[in-house]
């Protein structure tokens, strides 16, 4: 196996050896036929603009205190997931089998297709729309969306694209703080074919 990153990525049963495991209920199977072509990164932080703490854990896994900050009673009810998460530091933490269809991109299109979470992988980053994410997110990200590509046929010439590009009006992340430039360049040694950022 090609080593991407600082470790050896490999999957069983659509987990990521690397990543640390917190299964969320918030997934489902994907429709007969469809497979993961698409990757979409998005931005979070809970409370909004702080990092770090157990939140991001707990809202996808239907477990958050909505007493716990006020604006967690806007989002407790939420039942919300995504396939992988990024935090600050690089760590990498996974809620649902990548084989299985998380509940990430919500009302979405892309090129005219409707319901986007049907082929997609959704990968979540630790930060806001107008803050740089770290260094270590996108080493990690570049690292994990070659590790993709490397073992997920499918995912070896998709488009990667924002929750912004395939729900626009309705989302903002990762915002203009992410930088695209950085992570086609990041991934460019690959010849693995994925195009980051590309509409086309």
């Amino acid at each position: 196996m090609t080593e991407t990153g600082e470790t050896a990525f490999r999957l069983r049963h659509g987990r990521v050896s690397a990543a640390r495991q917190v299964p969320s209920p918030n997934h489902d199977a994907r429709p007969p036929g469809c497979w993961p072509e698409l990757i979409v990164i998005h931005g979070i932080s809970l409370p909004p603009g702080e990092y770090g703490g157990p939140w991001i854990d707990r809202l996808f896994t239907n477990t958050l205190d909505p007493a716990a900050h006020p604006f967690f009673g806007e989002v407790a009810s939420l039942r919300v997931s995504a396939h992988l998460l990024v935090r600050r530091d690089g760590e990498l933490v996974q809620y649902v089998p990548l084989h299985r269809r998380a509940w990430h991109a919500g009302q979405s299109s892309y090129r005219g297709r409707e319901a986007c979470n049907d082929f997609s992988i959704g990968i979540e980053l630790e930060g806001c729309d107008d803050e740089p994410y770290s260094d270590a997110q996108y080493h990690r990200l570049c690292a994990t969306i070659s590790g993709l590509a490397l073992t997920m046929p499918g995912l070896r010439r998709a488009n990667i694209v924002g929750h912004c590009d395939v729900a626009p009006g309705r989302k903002t992340d990762p915002g203009p703080a992410f930088d695209w430039t950085r992570l086609r360049a990041g991934l460019s040694g690959c010849e693995l074919g994925v195009r980051a950022g590309l509409m086309d």
